[in-house]
């Protein structure tokens, strides 16, 4: 019987197990990646990095989106790296993925389903689908380039009610080479409204031969496991439902039931302060974890006040402050 504990191969690359961090945009840096294998996830994918700020040499996209830390890998805890890729040009794509592999990167996913507006009137993202040929030569740049495996993420269509990323899936694979799929069974219209078709999800596992990774629409423990089982897919990929959530992937395993403690959500978001705060420098963190504390008050159940505090404070001293006087009862006895 089929596990999600099993693990796998991914174009030669063993997977520990079939639990996927999704690559999430303007988050997926390599401390969110840590966290994730930190509960349990077999596989984490980056953000979405351009190929031509690779290719062009921009140092901010060098020094902070495709950085690999040591720690990602570390034993009990580590797992491959994916790094993600978008853009539309074959040439400019194989010199990104050719950079990227001399990085440290395991794997490189090419990002052909991001419904984002802005990233597809480059022709790069989901618009990818509508020019088949493209993406085919785009996906096999980045194989040649790089000599990794390479993966494409991308949507049953651009709108609702299409199919024909289905067939692009097909030639990825038999003409590009690529060593799986990550599909998300909605439309680039609809965005995340909606429910998935994981029927059709089921039918791209059934006709492809190489791993299809199901993503989209899913939530809670039990609904992840049963897209697994429904779709019959290599791996599912947790997105949207793991932020500032990351014991989802241990309950997806089976490996808790619980919900987390006051005391275990505060203690992770001290981790991420400081990972951040180690990332990025006291300065530019504070501005970069606005994004992050919406999560963590809301599971933690902290009132308002602290929120608008966190969003205020324009040090990561402040926000550390802020943080431990409205969470005193179940903060961590400091050494």
């Amino acid at each position: 019987m089929r596990s999600l504990h099993d693990s796998w191969e991914l174009g030669g690359i063993t997977i520990p197990n079939r639990v996927v961090l999704a690559p999430l945009a303007g988050i997926g840096n390599w401390f969110v990646r840590l966290q994730a294998k930190r509960y349990g996830a077999g596989l984490a994918v980056s953000e979405m990095v351009s190929s031509f700020a690779i290719h062009y040499g921009n140092q901010k996209t060098h020094d902070e989106l495709l950085r690999i830390d040591p720690r990602e890998r570390e034993a009990g805890v580590g797992g491959p790296v994916s790094i993600q890729l978008f853009g539309h040009d074959p040439e400019i794509m194989r010199s990104a993925a050719a950079h990227v592999a001399t990085l440290g990167a395991d794997l490189i996913d090419i990002n052909m389903g991001c419904p984002v507006p802005k990233v597809m009137k480059t022709g790069a993202g989901a618009a990818m689908i509508k020019d088949p040929d493209l993406a085919v030569a785009v996906a096999r740049a980045a194989r040649e380039g790089s000599g990794l495996p390479v993966t494409v993420k991308l949507r049953a269509s651009v709108k609702a009610g299409g199919m024909e990323g289905l067939e692009l899936a097909r030639r990825l694979v038999d003409e590009a080479g690529v060593a799986g799929i990550t599909f998300h069974p909605r439309s680039a219209a609809v965005r995340h409204k909606g429910v998935p078709d994981y029927d059709l999800a089921a039918e791209l596992v059934r006709e492809l031969p190489v791993p299809v990774i199901v993503s989209g629409g899913m939530a809670g423990a039990d609904h992840i496991r049963w897209v697994f089982e429904h779709t019959g897919c290599a791996a599912v990929m947790l997105a949207r439902g793991a932020l500032g959530n990351p014991w989802l992937f241990a309950q997806v395993l089976g490996e808790r039931t619980a919900e987390p403690t006051p005391e275990e959500i505060l203690e992770e978001w001290l981790w991420v302060i400081d990972r951040a705060e180690e990332h990025l420098g006291p300065d530019r963190a504070a501005r970069y974890l606005r994004k992050f504390h919406p999560w963590y008050v809301e599971r933690l159940g902290a009132p308002k006040s602290l929120q608008d505090a966190l969003q205020r404070a324009e040090t990561i001293s402040e926000q550390r402050a802020a943080l431990l006087l409205s969470c005193a009862p179940f903060a961590p006895v400091q050494a």
